[in-house]
């Protein structure tokens, strides 16, 4: 018989999601199954191994090797071994010295928020820092080596990678926006713990419901107000027994008119606009934007663009309405989910868990200070399967205790894999820096790198002395690094210099653009539309049933056949105020024609009502926008099908009035331009019989060219 495969992908070096259930014992296991199947049948079970990395340089990989040594690779399954398969690729390791903890916090001032660090905080110092080296080598043409030709660096290169999103990591986005960089934002964002979603979440409160004192108060204090604590403390200070605050302030109009303006203006319009719309009012109209982002700085501005993207997707799966889209927000915590591109040409900041399978050239990693080990469950499993409680350490049973080191020893391999994987998302070049403590031996991230650059014979200063360009620390790099390249913005002022003066044409204002012409219909190219023998028969009747005939054509393919009575009955009753016997014989005819053999095969690959639009050079480059009833596509051919109610039907395709060729040409032509290379067939479809009449194509494109457009 057929001999069956098992293929298996894993690499133990990079199994960093133990809270999803991934655990490398698991793996193990399944390869020892596997291994012992195969060899009760003689067969052996191969292990094949990848060493070639494709993406680091090998100044980088060898950093990688010498940083898990034997005391620390026990997380890895074995010291790794790298080979760059780039051999000549020039990489380097930048190692800086760690931002100490500042000796004395500095006094706080007792109207500051409680979660933003001051100035002299380390983390606020090394996001600084971050910030100011990014920018200093984009500023001063920084390159590295792509396909193996020298380019300046971009914001869109660096990719900054923490443990958590900690404070660290809010001040990174902070410094990068400050200093004017492009920058992509957090991967992930709680939207409900932004300070401007709050505030406009507060304002869209007090629209929804006047009487919440709470929510005006919170929105008047907001940057979207700029009230001051004295003003909102006047204001509702003595306003009486059960005077709203909203009353209150109505009272006091001439004080405080601009306030009221804007409220009034978005009360008047909160139960017409959708929760988009309304926020965008706020935002734009009334300035919003640019009140919260003068308070709260640049960085608000992912929150505001994250509440209007859940605005819009809640338009999209509920009935839009204010109180609705709230009620919606507040069902759970929303988290923003982003899908950070290097192609936006925009500093990625994100987790190591969340830049599994990423890459970019310059990697930095401040996030290497030395981390407690924590254990957060409150259940412990033992080998058996029982389940205990958390117990405090000094109280624990031994069993617990042994628990509980098992698994801070399973956190501390976990984070040599972390650490693994963020090392090896660089191309060229790796930062790491730290803030705070960084212990010894393997205490810390950084304590661990820094003792594989002392192995790697890194070089602490510059040979003339002195600090490196980034400030004290360490470098270990392979290969030539290519120069700076001069920036290109010097040589565009130059360029400007030898502009010419312009002329008037700058001040005239730009001529009118043409308007263009009106479409014309496939069905209004002229020429008869019904043989001779139809001419006594009412016109305008023959039109009225042609239409109802071709609405039950659209609208029953839609529904089970013993829905159809009903349907003819509720379309043809209201649209066109037929009888019940016209709405009888004409439901006939339709069926007819959807259960006809020539549609059998059509109908359910068919397109119905495809509107096309194209300009003709058969009709002196005129536009055309017509209706195909049904339209076929497949790989070779495309086959136009048009409904025709005709009272007398012709009996070959040489007969067909000349109005009807003309407008089958023109859904040809419009096609040949949509699909070139395929064949393009018409045919009409005459509801009378249930024929299927296909037209010879030079018949469709002769009588084309014989309409005139004057």
């Amino acid at each position: 018989g057929t001999e069956r495969t098992i293929f298996v992908v894993g690499d133990k070096k990079q199994s960093i999601y133990s809270f999803q259930g991934a655990d490398l014992t698991e793996f193990d296991g399944m390869h020892a199954h596997f291994t012992a199947k195969f060899a009760a049948v003689g067969r052996a079970m191969e292990a094949m191994e990848l060493q070639h990395s494709f993406r680091s340089a090998e100044a980088i990989l060898r950093v990688v090797d010498l940083t898990f040594d034997d005391r620390v690779n026990r997380g890895l399954g074995g010291a790794p071994k790298h080979l760059a398969f780039h051999v000549d690729k020039p990489g380097r390791v930048d190692l800086w010295d760690p931002v100490p903890k500042p000796d004395t916090a500095e006094p706080k001032n007792w109207y500051d928020p409680v979660d933003i660090l001051p100035d002299a905080h380390e983390h606020v110092v090394l996001a600084r820092k971050i910030a100011t080296r990014i920018r200093q080598m984009i500023d001063t043409g920084t390159s590295i080596l792509e396909k193996g030709r020298p380019r300046r660096v971009h914001e869109g290169d660096f990719l900054i990678l923490v443990q958590r999103r900690g404070p660290l990591f809010s001040e990174i986005i902070r410094a990068c926006k400050v200093a004017g960089l492009e920058i992509a934002g957090a991967d992930r964002l709680k939207l409900g713990a932004e300070l401007a979603v709050k505030d406009l979440a507060a304002l869209l409160n007090f629209l929804a419901l006047q009487e919440d004192d709470l929510s005006l108060a919170a929105a008047l204090r907001s940057p979207l107000f700029g009230w001051s604590e004295a003003q909102l403390y006047d204001l509702a200070h003595n306003r009486g027994d059960r005077v709203y605050l909203w009353q209150a302030l109505r009272n006091r109009e001439d004080a405080f008119a601009p306030t009221i303006a804007i409220l009034d203006d978005l009360r008047d319009w909160a139960d017409f606009l959708r929760p988009y719309e309304l926020l965008e009012r706020i935002l734009t109209r009334h300035g919003g934007r640019r009140h919260l982002l003068a308070r709260l700085g640049p960085e608000a501005e992912d929150g505001i663009d994250a509440l209007l993207a859940q605005a819009l997707a809640y338009e999209r799966t509920e009935v839009p309405s204010l109180t609705g889209f709230l009620v919606w927000m507040q069902t759970d915590e929303v988290e923003v989910k982003r899908r950070l591109d290097s192609a936006s040409r925009a500093i990625r900041v994100m987790t190591v868990h969340g830049a599994k399978g990423l890459e970019a050239p310059v990697v930095i990693l401040p996030d290497t200070a030395k981390r407690a080990d924590l254990v957060r469950d409150e259940i412990y499993m033992t080998g058996q399967g029982i389940a205990l409680w958390k117990t405090p350490a000094a109280e624990s049973p031994a069993l617990i205790a042994d628990l509980r080191e098992d698994l801070k020893e399973r956190q501390r391999q976990e984070r040599m894999r972390l650490l693994y994987v963020a090392m090896t998302r660089a191309e060229s070049w790796l930062i790491v820096c730290a803030a705070g403590d960084t212990g010894a031996g393997d205490d810390s991230w950084h304590a661990l790198v820094a003792a594989a650059m002392d192995k790697a014979g890194a070089a602490t200063a510059p040979a003339a002395g002195g600090d490196w360009d980034f400030g004290p620390g360490k470098r270990f790099e392979l290969g030539a690094w290519p120069a700076p390249i001069p920036s290109a913005q010097t040589d565009a002022i130059r360029f400007a210099d030898t502009l010419p003066t312009p002329g008037r044409w700058l001040a005239d204002p730009a001529p009118e653009p043409p308007e263009p012409g009106a479409a014309l219909s496939p069905s209004a190219l002229g020429g008869a539309k019904a043989l001779p023998g139809e001419a006594g028969l009412d016109e305008e009747e023959a039109k009225r049933r042609g239409t109802m005939i071709h609405l039950l054509l659209e609208h029953l393919p839609l529904s089970p056949r013993a829905e159809w009575p009903a349907i003819a009955n509720a379309l043809l009753s209201i649209e066109e105020d037929a009888t019940s016997a016209e709405i009888e014989t004409v439901l006939a005819e339709a069926a007819a024609v959807l259960e006809s053999r020539a549609l059998a095969a059509i109908l359910p690959r068919a397109l119905r009502e495809v509107e096309l639009t194209a300009a003709l050079p058969e009709l002196d480059g005129r536009r055309v926008h017509g209706t195909v009833d049904l339209l076929l596509i497949e790989p070779a051919r495309v086959l136009a099908i048009d409904y025709k109610s005709n009272a007398i039907v012709p009996d070959h395709p040489g007969a067909v009035p000349d109005g009807i060729l003309r407008q089958m040409g023109a859904y040809a032509a419009m096609l040949g331009q949509i699909y070139p290379g395929r064949a393009i067939e018409t045919a009409i479809l005459w509801t009378r019989t249930g024929e299927l009449m296909a037209i010879d194509p030079d018949i469709v494109r002769a009588a084309l060219r014989s309409t005139t457009t004057a």
